[in-house]
């Protein structure tokens, strides 16, 4: 009898010990899959569960709204303002993303690279369509200067502005000037007219 009770205890320690390594190795495997999301996957996770997000970018500008499309290294935020505005952000320029508690624990839960045209589209390809569309812009820069105008060109890594009024279209009499803007100095640019993106 009382060897039963003693194989019953090493069998309950042994399952005891068993349960805790596999607690530590799924404690330990979450950690390695935590490590590995990028915050464009969390991004488009946030977008897919219609998250308000608040947004401050380099040159402290802020912009909250709801994120309505995710591209390779951007990602575009309609404001629920009186008048929605959409501004397209690229992702090196974002300083902090603020949203609910349960937005930022299903943000990680369901994390996932989207779609792979989303994927490949980037923010100059984004801008090249801005271009083609003649939408009037508010470039916001790094340094915490905005620049209103229309983009007249985007390139590999940098676009050309024509400054003028905001919110006005671009004519040649009412240009003030012209500025190339590497990518890497753009915080946001703000769409000042209503437009479709991809």
């Amino acid at each position: 009898m009382r060897w039963d009770r003693f194989f019953e205890d090493l069998e309950d320690q042994l399952d005891s010990e068993w349960e805790a390594e596999r607690a530590a190795l799924d404690t330990e495997a979450e950690r390695l899959r935590l490590s590995r999301i990028p915050l464009r996957e969390r991004i488009v996770a946030l977008a897919a569960a219609g998250s308000q997000v608040a947004v401050e970018t380099v040159g402290e500008h802020a912009v909250t709204g709801g994120v309505s499309r995710v591209g390779a290294d951007w990602f575009a935020l309609e404001t629920s303002a009186r008048r929605p505005v959409v501004a397209l952000v690229p992702l090196c320029a974002v300083a902090t993303l603020g949203t609910a508690a349960e937005a930022v624990l299903s943000s990680v839960r369901e994390a996932a690279p989207g779609t792979t045209l989303a994927q490949r589209m980037t923010f100059g390809f984004v801008l090249r369509d801005v271009v083609r569309r003649r939408i009037p812009t508010t470039v916001h820069l790094a340094d915490g200067r905005a620049l209103a105008g229309t983009i007249d060109r985007a390139g590999a890594d940098h676009l050309d502005l024509a400054l003028h009024e905001p919110g006005l279209p671009r004519r040649v009499d009412s240009v003030r000037g012209f500025r190339l803007i590497p990518f890497t100095a753009v915080a946001m640019v703000r769409l000042d007219a209503p437009a479709d993106l991809p």
